[in-house]
Formats: C-alpha cells, structure tokens, sequence
C-alpha cells in the first residue's frame, strides 16, 4: 500500500488530488523510498548517475501523463507538479533527469511537433525507451538566449547543417533524443530540431567537478556539421516565443521542485532536532529550534498554495508567462532560504555528506539558478505589472 500523505502537507493540498491521482503519487513515493532515498547520497557523493533505475522508473508509467500521445487522458497540472515535489523531496537530481527528458525534451515535441512527429517519438519516450535532452543554454550565453543565439542552422535541400555549442544539457550524455535550438541563418527565426545521440556531428562531454545536482549527467555539446533531416525539424516551432511556451510549463515545474527541497530539508532538521540531545533533552524542545522549524515549514506551505493556484490556472489554459515567472523567483529564493536554516540547525553535522541536508542546500543553488534565473523571473512580472519592459 502507498504510504501516507507526508505529515509536513500541513494544509492537505495533497487531498485536492483525485484518488487515482493520489494512487499514482503513492507508487512514486514508496518507489522512492526503496528504491532511492537509501543511496541518493552515495550516488550524489560518487557523481554516478543511477542507470539501472530507469527500467524501474519506466514501471511507473509517469514520463507520458501529461501527453495523450501516450495514451489515456492527459494528467492534471497538479499531479504533474506532485510528481516534481516528491521526487524533489527525495533527491533533486533525479528530479531534475525527470524534468528534462519528460518536461523540457517531451514538452518542446508536443508543443512544437507535428501530429507525425509527436506520435512519432512521445510513445516510445513516455515508455522511457527513449531517453530525451533539451539544448539550449550555450557556453557563453545564459539569460540574453532570446536574442544572443549563437548556434545556427542552414539548410541544403531536405538537411539542416548545424554548428555551435550547447553548456549545461542534462541528459545529454546518454539520451537518445537531444532537442537542440539553433538560429536558422537565412531568416534570424529560432527553430528546433531533434537530433539523434549517436549524429556523426555530435559531440557531448561530461561537464566535471560541480557542487550542486552532482548525479545528473549535464555536459557540454558540440555541434559540427551535424546533419539534420527536414523530417526531424520540429515543424511547429516558427520562433523563440515557442521555446518560451516550453520554458513558461517547465518553470513552474521547478517551482514544485523548490517545494520538493524545502520539505525534504525540512523532515531532516524536524527529525534531527527530535533525535539529537543536549542539556538533558532533545534540541526541539528549545524556543529557537522550534522558531527556524516553523520558519521552514512556513515557507513550503506558502510557496505549495502559490503553485497550486498556478497547477490551476495551467490546467484552466489561462496561466501567462508572469504567473510562472513570479512562482519560480519566489520559491526559489525561499527555498535557498529554508534549506540554510535546516543546515543550521544541524550545526556542525550540517556540513558532512552523511546527514543528507548538505546535498539539499548545494542543490538549492542549481534550482536557484536554471530556468531564468531569480533577476530575470523578476523583469518578466515586472514587465507584466507596470507594463514596461526593463530589460537591457
């Protein structure tokens, strides 16, 4: 049987799920339990990504909820968003390997392929026999990619010829399917384009040595010469405003992601104080630890009400870039917040791989960071509420 609903669901959102919903989450969470809070630190430690987990993660059915491609009736925002925070609750990596290949690499396909394309390559993704990337970011470019895309594309009959260079693509050391952003040279228009792993022009490299996400494979692609047949050219994608329609879904993902974080650190602290003793007692019955236990909580439970509202709006079709913008700056930014204050309170064990909250607080940065980060999230609501862009 699934276990139950987290004590830290303060509020119950988790009863606005359907029963089958509610089940689906459970599967996830006892799979997770078992299966990966047992060694996600070891894996984090060892920088080794779990492969033999993804048979097992296929098992669960989840990549291919939100497509109908994949058959059934497509799942609710909210049970997508549940999925993100518990997986996020457990270990933000893995987390992160789920958003690529199921949010940003499965999202581009099914907002910009054809109906050809997308049944084409969603089925066999949502069975995660195909695993996807998402190529977008580039080494010397971050936040100006709207207008500062360096990659390009130029087209010689049926096939793309593409170069440039892609930094921070996760998944893309082993997926099979790596959708990549490139300017087409003859109109300045961004297009996408779904380029096999194995493409003789392709190259991608293990990025080493970093401090947050440290089990996800992200590496730095090379583009020379690759060729691309029209057929694989995402047909629908006419602009970058059609890569935004991708980033607008996946950063509210991010946004349950922070909440993932923020629970997860806050059940290590919680448990923590109960555990260790000082001055003849358990450190939880001190005011102080009791005021940064409650701080915490407060944080997630507020930040879980903003991106049920936003699951909401989604799944109404009338959420706008602002509303995603808003919700992946602020909980970011509480997050970074909460996960400082269960390492607090963990004292001088904080600091050591072995008490779990230090993988929580390096990962914190790498959330703060992808999807827009906190400065640009800002200028969109801004641009929104006073109806003046201020970016530069």
């Amino acid at each position: 049987m699934p276990q139950d609903m987290p004590a830290e669901d303060l509020y119950r959102f988790e009863e606005l799920l359907s029963p089958a919903e509610s089940e689906v989450l459970g599967r996830l969470r006892d799979f997770l339990s078992a299966e990966v809070a047992p060694h996600a630190d070891t894996w984090w430690g060892r920088a080794a990504f779990p492969h033999h987990l993804i048979p097992r993660y296929a098992e669960l059915g989840i990549a291919g909820l939100p497509y109908p491609e994949c058959g059934g009736e497509p799942a609710s925002s909210m049970l997508n968003g549940f999925i993100a925070l518990e997986m996020a609750r457990v270990d933000a990596s893995m987390a992160t390997f789920y958003g690529v290949h199921s949010g940003l690499a499965m999202g581009s396909i099914a907002r910009c392929g054809s109906p050809e394309q997308r049944n084409r390559w969603l089925p066999a993704m949502g069975r995660m026999e195909q695993i996807g990337a998402f190529a977008l970011t580039e080494p010397q470019g971050g936040s100006d990619v709207a207008a500062g895309l360096r990659t390009t594309a130029r087209r010689e009959g049926d096939t793309w010829v593409l170069n440039g260079a892609k930094r921070w693509i996760g998944n893309a050391t082993f997926a099979d399917l790596v959708v990549v952003w490139a300017r087409d040279e003859e109109t300045d228009q961004v297009l996408g384009f779904v380029v096999e792993g194995g493409n003789e022009g392709f190259t991608a490299t293990r990025i080493e040595n970093k401090i947050a996400l440290r089990t996800v494979e992200n590496a730095d692609i090379v583009l020379t010469d690759c060729r691309v047949p029209e057929r694989d050219r995402l047909q629908l994608a006419e602009g970058f405003r059609d890569t935004a329609a991708v980033l607008r879904r996946t950063r509210s993902g991010v946004a349950w992601e922070a909440i993932g974080v923020m629970l997860g650190a806050y059940r290590i602290a919680l448990d923590y104080t109960l555990e260790r003793r000082q001055f003849g007692g358990p450190v939880a019955r001190f005011q102080l630890v009791q005021d940064l236990l409650v701080r915490m909580l407060g944080n997630a439970t507020s930040c879980l009400g903003m991106v049920t509202r936003l699951a909401q709006l989604e799944d109404a079709g009338t959420f706008r870039d602002e509303h995603s913008a808003l919700a992946k700056a602020y909980c970011t930014t509480r997050m970074r917040e909460t996960v400082g204050w269960g390492r607090e309170l963990l004292a001088g064990n904080g600091i050591v791989l072995d008490y779990s909250i230090g993988r929580f607080v390096a990962d914190a940065e790498a959330l703060y960071s992808y999807e827009g980060t906190r400065e640009i999230n800002t200028l969109i609501v801004g641009r929104a509420v006073t109806g003046i862009g201020a970016f530069v």
